[in-house]
């Protein structure tokens, strides 16, 4: 089968689906890759890099037209409405799809025949690991806030012992720590910040400290505080207002406040109100990595820099692909590892429904909605096996 690789066309999009070095190895699984002119120039990959590793560059058309799965990073926006209207029903698309916030699109894909294979959907289990997209992109995410903050922020993060005096190490306090609030953790106490972090699930309590944080506990009492995926599940209007109050002393000490708590598929919950801000210190830098869904902070607006009373609230979006070279190192593994799992050694792509890994990440097929949660989202009825064999 023909592997196309394609340029992002969405507006400020660097990362790129594979990198020269999945090329070379999936071209060992028999594949033919096809990948458009400059695909990779903004993530650092030239055209020849790519074919030294055996791919053919072509112009976007011919990619569109001859291959047979088509790679990108964000298959949304322009792209997506590039791509609904020119695939066939033999193609497959894989990329980032947000399909649990925009099942709607999902339908629409059906109806074209092609079979969507939505990353964000890879389950989290283990088999899955390095096929875990959104982990991938979580991690860098994590890092580049606290680079962002100490961009910002008017003091330095470490304790430094100077001829003109001691300077105190900022404060740090990490709200939401799965994948990307872990790795804001661990980056922030390398720069030497004293840094504590909050969750509700109570196994983050041991990953906090894992990682050199200490972990805040509140007198909260919450039910059923993680998801079957691993994610801390929605709380209550109630519970969310209980937290906040518990909540404002904590921020009233903070230096720099990361937030980094998400649903998929909803809003992001508010865990810092204008009141909130209103009682943080002067100086204070908050980066709201959920500024995307709406963000944990009221204040947030998306790719805006916020200032109130002080305090500096940062909203950015696509924070992976501000480190576009690493990222794309990542994405395109993680897409590798799961094509090797759908190709056979002949190079041609199977998809076997009785595999958790297929059955989850693949959302259309044969005009139909496949996955259990979008047909749920959709208020479709349910599948029966015979719908979801796959030739």
């Amino acid at each position: 089968m023909k592997l196309g690789l394609l340029k992002e066309s969405q507006a400020g999009e660097k990362r790129v689906a594979l990198i020269p070095a999945n090329v070379t190895r999936l071209i060992k699984k028999n594949l033919q890759v096809l990948v458009e002119s400059g695909a990779g120039l903004a993530a650092g990959f030239t055209d020849d890099e790519y074919q030294q590793a055996g791919a053919t560059i072509i112009p976007r058309e011919q990619v569109l037209r001859d291959a047979d799965i088509i790679t990108v990073v964000n298959c949304k926006g322009t792209q997506f409405d590039e791509l609904k209207t020119v695939v066939k029903p033999q193609q497959f698309v894989i990329g980032m799809m947000d399909p649990l916030a925009q099942a709607s699109n999902i339908a629409e894909f059906a109806e074209t025949g092609a079979t969507a294979i939505a990353l964000e959907l890879v389950p989290r289990i283990t088999r899955a690991q390095s096929m875990d997209i959104l982990s991938s992109m979580a991690t860098i995410a994590g890092y580049k806030a606290v680079l962002l903050a100490a961009h910002q922020a008017p003091r330095l993060f470490p304790m430094m012992m100077t001829a003109a005096g001691t300077l105190k190490p900022a404060r740090a306090f990490i709200m939401g720590v799965g994948v990307a609030g872990l790795q804001a953790c661990a980056t922030a106490k390398r720069l030497g910040a004293v840094v504590e972090a909050y969750d509700i699930r109570p196994a983050a309590r041991e990953q906090i400290i894992s990682v050199g944080a200490k972990p805040v506990e509140l007198d909260l009492e919450a039910e059923n505080t993680e998801t079957k995926g691993g994610y801390a599940a929605e709380q209550s209007d109630d519970f969310l207002k209980r937290q906040q109050q518990a909540m404002a002393n904590v921020l009233a000490q903070q230096d720099i406040v990361i937030t980094t708590a998400a649903i998929p598929g909803r809003k992001a919950p508010i865990l810092i109100t204008k009141e909130m801000v209103d009682g943080m210190k002067q100086g204070t830098i908050i980066v709201d990595l959920a500024a995307e869904t709406g963000g944990n902070c009221e204040l947030t607006q998306l790719d805006q820099v916020v200032v109130h009373k002080g305090v500096t609230i940062l909203g950015p979006s696509n924070v992976p692909g501000s480190a576009a070279t690493h990222a794309s190192q990542m994405y395109g593994t993680n897409i590798e590892n799961l094509l090797k799992l759908m190709v056979n050694d002949d190079g041609d792509l199977v998809l076997d429904f009785e595999d958790e890994i297929v059955q989850d990440t693949v959302a259309t097929y044969q005009k139909q909605v496949t996955n259990a949660r979008l047909r749920e989202l959709l208020e479709l009825p349910a599948l029966n096996a015979d719908n979801q064999e796959a030739s």
